[in-house]
Order: structure tokens, then sequence, then C-alpha cells
């Protein structure tokens, strides 16, 4: 390993797993709650087996024994995580985010030129079983899904946007896009040809907004998009 860190390519097969030597990015820490910037290329628990281990829950409670899980973000997907500090809090949090109180605000490069500027994706999604972990869209059978988008600027055959999930599908994100015919660059999954020859996945968790579980007051916590 260098002495800078890398990212590994988020297209390595599922089961090679590299997960960054990268220092633990502490963005906020009080008596309820830690926020942290997850790297691109590290699961957020540990999947099955010893080789699935490392993780950013593992990570943090080497650091902090007390942390609990709130939420998940996909392996290749980086930025803001919320962790617990006490179980009065993970409880709290759980609630919000079952009930879609929390706010996300994710910044992506997809392909091509997205229009409008803004708008709406609205396609119901279920598991792809034969080809899990990946998602797909079903008219039928799929749970409800909604994306908002907001562009913020074009660039040579590509485009970056703000994403704001309303609902919390897996995959969501990356399969709304994709099925716009603008699938996230660098995603192992969705992306073909040109579009999945990047390093890593382009996708950040920037912001999460959420009610803070000792008085319930509105905060929000940012990581700036490393990309």
């Amino acid at each position: 390993m260098s002495d800078t860190p890398q990212h590994p390519p988020s297209n390595l097969p599922p089961d090679d797993y590299q997960p960054p030597d990268v220092p633990l990015q502490v963005i906020h820490e009080d008596h309820e709650i830690l926020i942290v910037d997850k790297p691109s290329g590290l699961l957020s628990v540990p999947g099955r087996g010893e080789h699935l281990a490392d993780c950013l829950l593992s990570r943090v409670q080497v650091a902090f024994p007390m942390a609990l899980l709130v939420h998940r973000l996909d392996r290749d997907t980086s930025g803001v995580m919320v962790f617990a500090m006490t179980p009065h809090a993970q409880r709290h949090l759980g609630l919000q985010f079952e009930h879609r109180r929390v706010k996300k605000t994710y910044v992506a490069r997809v392909a091509g030129k997205l229009e409008p500027k803004t708008g709406t994706v609205d396609l119901p999604l279920i598991v792809d079983w034969p080809n899990r972990p990946k998602q797909m869209v079903d008219h039928e059978n799929g749970k409800p899904a909604v994306t908002d988008w907001k562009v913020q600027r074009y660039a040579e055959g590509e485009t970056r946007v703000r994403l704001f999930p309303q609902t919390g599908r897996s995959h969501q994100l990356r399969v709304h896009m994709q099925a716009m015919g603008h699938p996230i660059l660098g995603d192992p999954f969705y992306a073909e040809g040109a579009a999945r020859d990047f390093p890593r996945l382009m996708l950040h968790a920037e912001e999460l907004r959420l009610l803070h579980p000792d008085g319930g007051q509105g905060t929000k916590f940012r990581a700036k998009a490393p990309f």
C-alpha cells in the first residue's frame, strides 16, 4: 500500500474486496450522534466471511465502542453517514429514516447530457434475483421509488447532478439514472463501456439533514464530494 491512499476500482469482482486503507474521517461527534465521511470501496457493515469483515462499522467501533448502526451506504458510494451513540439515539434516528424525515442529498457524475435541468424519476424497484445484488424496474411488483434531480453543470459527455431520493430503496439512484439513459459513471453494475471505465463509482452522499435525538433540533451535516 502506497503512502497516498487510493480507492480500489469499483469494477472489481464482488468477491475481490480490497477496502481502502484510509483514516477515519469524523465530521461531528457528540453524546448522541457520530457523523463520519465513508470512503468509496468500504462496506458499511461486514459481509459474509472473514474476508469481508473490514467495514466502516467495525472501524468506527474501534474508536467509538458505543457506536450503533443506523443506516447504510453502498460499498462503492462515499459520503455522510450517521451512527448513534446511545440506544435512544438509534431508535430516534431509525424512526426518522423509516418515516422519511431524513433529507439526503447526493452528488453524481452521469453519462451524457441530462435534460431537463430538473425533474423527478418515479419508477418502482425490485431485486433482480438471478443477478443479486442488482435491482431493476418492475411496474407490477416493484416497491415505490422516487428521486428528484437538479443539474449542476454539463461537461464533455457527462453531467454533474444533485440527486434527492424521496425513498430509500437499494441501488435506487443507480437504477433510476440508468433507466433514464444516464448511468452513473464508474458503476460496476449498471454502466457499460466507457461509462464504466472510471476509478470509482461517481456517487457521493453530500448532505444529511435530520432531527437531533436530544431535543429534536434540525441539523445538517455535509462532506464535499472528492470528485
